[in-house]
């Protein structure tokens, strides 16, 4: 049996490994209200709302030629705010991108962090994954970072953070991420509330 010690930790990396938003794809609201958090600053039927709206992106884009066998682009959506993340082999093909998310409905805002290059080796992705859970492992032990009120996405190195978030959990959470070795980049995509 694990120590007290031990289990804490393994929790903790289990917690932070869950909160990577990698491994889960919502098809429908049916699967969106399965998902839902009661633990979320948005309204429930928000939270519905946005995985819907990252589903209508997702298929949106991949509508653009090419996108499916020449680009990775990762989509996600908080509060109508959308975030595109990865690589595009064309300048041409990342404007389309956002040109496409834009029109999908209830999309309030575009974050078009799409970089100009081939998709990034799997060894990359490797090392995002574990520094989001070195950033989640320090975010969960900080109480003034809502981590469960925060989407954390990592690509390349680089740290988004998304949620309707104060002034205090923003520098918070900005500053816990910015300190995390490997770190190349922090870039709000939070929304301010008082």
């Amino acid at each position: 049996m694990f120590s007290n010690g031990k289990t804490a930790t393994i929790l903790i990396i289990f917690v932070a490994f869950m909160q990577t938003g990698c491994a889960l794809v919502t098809v429908g609201t049916v699967g969106a209200a399965a998902t839902v958090s009661a633990n979320d600053r948005r309204t429930v039927g928000t939270q519905i709302d946005d995985k819907t709206t990252q589903s209508r992106v997702r298929s949106a884009i991949n509508d653009i030629p090419l996108v499916k066998d020449e680009a990775a682009v990762s989509v996600d959506v908080y509060n109508g705010q959308v975030l595109l993340t990865g690589q595009a082999p064309l300048q041409r093909m990342i404007v389309d991108l956002e040109k496409m998310a834009t029109a999908v409905q209830n999309v309030m805002k575009v974050h078009n962090q799409v970089r100009l290059g081939s998709p990034i080796p799997a060894t990359s992705t490797m090392n995002d994954v574990w520094l989001a859970s070195k950033i989640k492992t320090i975010m969960l032990a900080d109480e003034k970072i809502p981590l469960f009120k925060l989407v954390l996405v990592v690509e390349d190195s680089e740290v988004f953070i998304m949620g309707l978030l104060t002034k205090a959990e923003a520098a918070a959470a900005v500053d816990a991420a910015r300190n995390v070795d490997g770190v190349s980049k922090v870039i709000r995509v939070m929304e301010l509330i008082p």
